[in-house]
């Protein structure tokens, strides 16, 4: 009986050992495969390509915001294009138009008439 239980104690001390020793080796393990050169000259690497590059990441969000702000422009000044577009053919497919035009933006005038400008406050 004695004899088991001094088994026993030096079984669970053996136990106990093997296991802080797993604990270490286990952590030991991690460091080890995270300082080899291959995953740091990996990890700079990738660190170079995200933040550094000429191409990186950063810039190529900044990128694609850009874009995306002349895309917006673009098509503002494609609607604003035909606007005037349509505003011209209006104004050259009739004469009373481009009259019309004349007199209100360049405040044009016949030889017999004179010009009263009514602004509203």
């Amino acid at each position: 009986m004695r004899r088991k239980i001094g088994t026993l104690i030096v079984f669970s001390y053996l136990c106990k050992t093997m296991q802080e020793k797993d604990k270490n080796t286990s952590n030991s393990a991690w460091v080890s495969r995270l300082m080899n050169k291959y995953t740091i000259t990996l990890l700079i690497f990738l660190v170079w390509l995200a933040f550094f590059d000429r191409n990186s990441l950063v810039g190529k969000m900044q990128l694609r915001g850009k874009i995306a702000t002349l895309k917006k422009e673009k098509a503002y000044y494609q609607n604003k294009i035909e606007e005037d577009n349509r505003k011209m053919k209006e104004l050259l497919s009739n004469k009373d138009n481009l009259e019309k035009f004349a007199r209100e933006q360049y405040l044009m005038k016949n030889k017999n008439e004179d010009i009263f400008v009514i602004v509203n406050k």
